[in-house]
């Protein structure tokens, strides 16, 4: 697929075939997934590489329309990349750190998300919604355990005691199919969530926004550009995003009381944009849209036997790039927990620290979605004059440019609270940001004494457990200690980790121990590693547990916790 030649594709022209389905009486589909957008097509590719089969139900045959979510952040390409697909979506993609924050016509200041090395991806890439989908689509369709059913609507569920039934409409008629789990992923309409007479609920914003995707030459960098009442448009807020294939996204804040259907207009887009650009500069318009936003979500993400995920379960602003990034999170901590349930190996409860763990992510973007909007969009005098103050005082303080939120960009949430996470030991101290429920973070490393990137070695979709290791007779004894752990049903990835410049042969590790060198002792610098120090992995590669010193029968409670079976 990464050969595939992009200029042979359209894929806001691509169309799916329909194909007759003949469903046999009486089958019991492990997963069945409603939605392909970005979040169903995700799922259903996470839990085909782990071996369960799965039906992904789509009500059209098409991709999105429009370039719609275009910022896909740096935790979001580590889950494309295990996925199989990350670096097609970085090929395409316009990567970019930078963002610079704007009042009138003079630059406040300019930020860097991602200000250190050691990471194999950007803080960000821009990429077109209808890109990531077509290439999820593409990927998912190497899968012989996916089964992708275009133009197949639910329009009917029933909840049993061991399976769901959904009530499917196709051109050619209506079928039941039976699942014994469902992940709804059928976006902020979801007509998953009105089947099952639910709502989600919030606040709705009283503004309106104008998107213009402009092809164009333009001499603007990969970067965020985002402008407080900028004279050629004043008293709103307009951000810039360049996107590929010499597209450009421009957002104006239009006001609630502007007419929608007017403000698409040409005559009315076009002014706009030469405001901004210049009279001379030459574009056209490929793709025009105005919305107005809400923040909120179901109060319950999981409904018996079915799990609602990205905007059907959440939806926040744009400023921030929190929902489709939190939407692909969604699937990336469901897909190993309904795996482990599916196999025997976990009890279903687990499935509540979906929800739960979600549900708090959810709380967080919606948080901070909130708070952008609101400084962004005042509403009183007295909020606009506190506005304005603080975008002044972040020309020449830096105090000031933490208060200045022109949408606090994603980043993945730190499930500090999680029931799956083991507290650390009073006796085991650690300074690090990577605390449990924290995603691990990448890290520069060799395996046979060539580059690699950590979080491509781990990303079997099994836990993990690395040592860091001192001498070479460390080493070993770790690597016998490590051979010899087993916990019933569950897989283990057994990593020793080696100090920068050591040498192990790996042929002398016992079966199932490999070893990795931390080449610039960036991962145990990120981890408060110390020689012996043992780290406990999810599939989801979230920190779950550490200690200072291997200790195997804290290992196997951590474990027994971490899929829902023993409790602290």
């Amino acid at each position: 697929m990464q050969g595939k030649s992009e200029a042979a594709v359209d894929y806001q022209k691509l169309q799916f075939a329909y194909r007759r389905v003949g469903e046999v009486p009486q089958r019991v589909h492990p997963v069945a997934v409603v939605g392909a957008g970005p979040i169903g097509l995700a799922a259903a590719i996470d839990l085909a590489q782990q071996g369960v089969p799965v039906v992904l139900l789509d009500n059209d045959d098409t991709l999105s329309t429009g370039s719609r979510a275009i910022c896909f952040a740096k935790r979001t390409l580590e889950i494309f990349d295990r996925l199989g697909c990350g670096q097609r979506m970085v090929d395409k993609g316009v990567c970019w750190n930078v963002g610079k924050v704007f009042l009138r016509d003079e630059q406040v200041y300019a930020f860097d998300l991602l200000p250190e090395t050691g990471h194999r991806r950007p803080a960000f890439i821009n990429l077109q919604q209808y890109y990531v989908e077509g290439y999820l689509a593409e990927r998912a369709a190497e899968f012989g355990n996916i089964d992708i059913r275009w133009k197949n609507e639910v329009v009917g569920i029933e909840q049993r005691a061991d399976r769901v039934t959904l009530d499917i409409a196709t051109p050619e008629g209506r079928y039941a199919l039976d699942a014994r789990y469902v992940v709804a992923a059928d976006g902020s309409r979801s007509a998953m969530r009105r089947a099952l007479g639910q709502e989600s609920h919030g606040r709705t914003f009283k503004d309106r926004f104008l998107i213009a995707d402009v092809k164009m030459k333009a001499p603007f960098p990969a970067e965020r550009w985002f402008w407080f009442d900028p004279p050629f448009h004043p008293n709103q807020s307009v951000l810039l995003h360049r996107q590929p294939d010499d597209v450009w996204r421009i957002d104006f804040q239009l006001g609630w009381d502007a007419d929608p259907a007017a403000e698409k207009e040409p005559a009315r887009v076009i002014p706009r944009i030469k405001a901004l650009l210049g009279e001379d500069v030459d574009f056209e318009l490929e793709w025009v849209s105005v919305y107005t936003f809400s923040c909120l979500r179901m109060d319950r993400f999981r409904h018996g036997r079915v799990l609602f995920a990205g905007d059907s379960a959440h939806g926040v602003s744009p400023f921030g790039a929190r929902g489709a990034n939190s939407g692909i999170q969604d699937a990336d901590n469901l897909a190993w927990k309904l795996k482990l349930v599916l196999d025997g190996t976990a009890p279903d409860a687990l499935l509540d620290s979906y929800a739960s763990e979600r549900e708090y992510a959810a709380d967080e973007n919606i948080l901070n979605s909130t708070r952008s909007t609101d400084f962004i969009t005042p509403k009183t005098p007295i909020s606009r004059i506190f506005r304005d103050a603080t975008l002044k005082l972040a020309r020449t303080c830096p105090f000031a440019r933490r208060l200045v939120n022109s949408g606090r960009l994603s980043v993945p949430a730190v499930l500090r609270e999680s029931v799956l996470n083991t507290p650390d030991s009073a006796d085991d101290a650690f300074d690090s940001r990577v605390v449990p429920g924290a995603p691990i973070p990448d890290a520069p490393i060799r395996m046979q004494g060539s580059p690699a990137w950590f979080l491509d070695r781990i990303s079997g979709n099994v836990f993990a457990g690395l040592h860091f290791c001192g001498t070479g007779e460390d080493a070993r004894t770790a690597a016998g200690q490590l051979a010899a752990f087993a916990y019933p049903g569950v897989a283990l990835d057994r990593l020793l980790v080696l100090a920068p410049g050591a040498i192990l042969d790996d042929t002398a590790l016992p079966c199932g121990v490999a070893a990795i060198e931390d080449a610039q002792g960036v991962l145990a610098r990120r981890l408060d590693a110390k020689a012996g120090s043992f780290y406990l992995l999810r599939p989801d590669q979230h920190l779950c547990a550490r200690w200072r010193a291997w200790n195997e029968a804290a290992v196997a409670a951590a474990i027994g916790r971490a899929i829902g079976r023993q409790q602290q």
